[in-house]
């Protein structure tokens, strides 16, 4: 994800909490880091999630009037 003063380790165990669908918080608890912290991880990760979706999905659906 870029950049970060977050452990390699710490982003991979976020990471891997979010895909088994843990919440910000417990997350933050599980990992040792503030729960701001793991939220902010989470929305990341959505957000690249849906730049990656829009960007190879363009070509599907009906009229997409952008």
């Amino acid at each position: 994800m870029g950049k970060s003063r977050l452990s390699q380790y710490k982003q991979e165990w976020l990471l891997e909490l979010f895909i088994a669908g843990s919440t910000a918080r417990i997350a933050a608890e599980l990992v040792g880091v503030h729960r701001n912290t793991a939220a902010y991880y989470f929305h990341r990760i959505r957000i690249l999630i849906d730049e990656h979706i829009d960007k190879h999905s363009w070509f599907e659906g009906g009229n997409r009037n952008r």
